[in-house]
This record gives C-alpha cells, structure tokens and sequence, in this order.
C-alpha cells in the first residue's frame, strides 16, 4: 500500500475519534436524576353565575315600527310561443340527424367501455354555416368530447337554422 494512502487513513481515524470520543465519554456517566412528577386532583371549578341578561339584543322592540310594506305587484304569466318552442325543438333534431351523419365512436373508448353526453354550443353564421362549436358540458372524458367536436365542424351548413346558438346534446352509449 503507498504510504500516502496509509497516511490519509490514519489522519481520517485520528479526527474521527477526535469528534466522537467525548460524546461517547459523556454518555457513560448516568444522566442526573429529576425529580419524581406529582399530580394534584383539584375539586371541579364552579361555572360562572349566569346572568340574567339575554344574549341577543332585542333590536325590534327598540325599533320604531316599519313603515307599510307594500305588496309586492301581481306577477304576469309570460308564455312562450308553443310554436317557438317547437320550431326550436325542430331544429335540434334537425341537427342531431345531421350530426349523426357525421359522428363515429372513436375505437379507443369503445375498447375501454367509456360512455357520456356531451353538450355542444354551436354557434351559426347569418348564411347558415357554422361559425364556432364548443364544449358547453363535456361527458368527463376528452375522446368523447373531440369526437363530437369533429362531428360538428364536419356537418358544414344548416342552413334551416333560425337560431344564433344551439345546443346541441350528443349521446355515446354502447349497446
């Protein structure tokens, strides 16, 4: 072995048991002896007297009297339009036929068993053509939700749409 090797392991030994020597002195003796704990059982505190004050302020007694209240104005039944309600109806379906054309269950989730229904908002230019689709409420799972988006950018013009925006519900369910 050189001796610088022999050297360095002797130096390495030498400050080694420079910083560990005292604590191993130390720890020979006996730690100093404390004093035995004691515990005292002290009769249970009396609660405080109560008073006989109430804890919340009576601030309507104080108050003077309100003024009349007024009725709130009779409410006016405003109906739609049955024949709004259906035209929208119509076009809805319209559109789910449409799509249908156009939509795919992407392999992937069909393979893994994933299910959902995703609620598109199609927004609809003045000629008919689809001007933005976005997720309005996604089915929790982002292979659902592009496939729907594709579906609806490929259906192209509805040019039977009156409205601005739709809603358009798509349902993947494996049968």
């Amino acid at each position: 072995m050189p001796s610088s090797l022999i050297l360095a392991l002797a130096l390495s030994l030498a400050l080694h048991a420079s910083l560990l020597l005292p604590d191993a002195i130390e720890r020979g003796t006996p730690p100093p002896r404390q004093p035995l704990l004691q515990a005292l059982l002290l009769p249970p505190v009396k609660p405080p007297e109560r008073s006989t004050d109430a804890l919340l302020k009576d601030t309507l007694a104080t108050a003077e009297a309100p003024a009349a209240v007024k009725p709130p104005p009779p409410k006016v039944a405003v109906h739609r339009q049955p024949a709004a309600k259906a035209v929208a109806r119509r076009e809805v379906e319209a559109a789910q036929r449409k799509l249908s054309q156009h939509l795919y269950y992407p392999p992937e989730a069909v393979a893994r068993g994933i299910e959902g229904e995703v609620r598109l908002i199609l927004t609809v230019g003045d000629d008919g053509s689809i001007v933005d689709v976005h997720v309005g409420v996604s089915s929790g799972h982002a292979l659902l939700d592009k496939a729907a988006e594709r579906a609806a950018w490929s259906m192209g013009k509805v040019n039977w749409a009156h409205s601005r925006e739709l809603i358009l519900p798509v349902i993947f369910r494996l049968e």
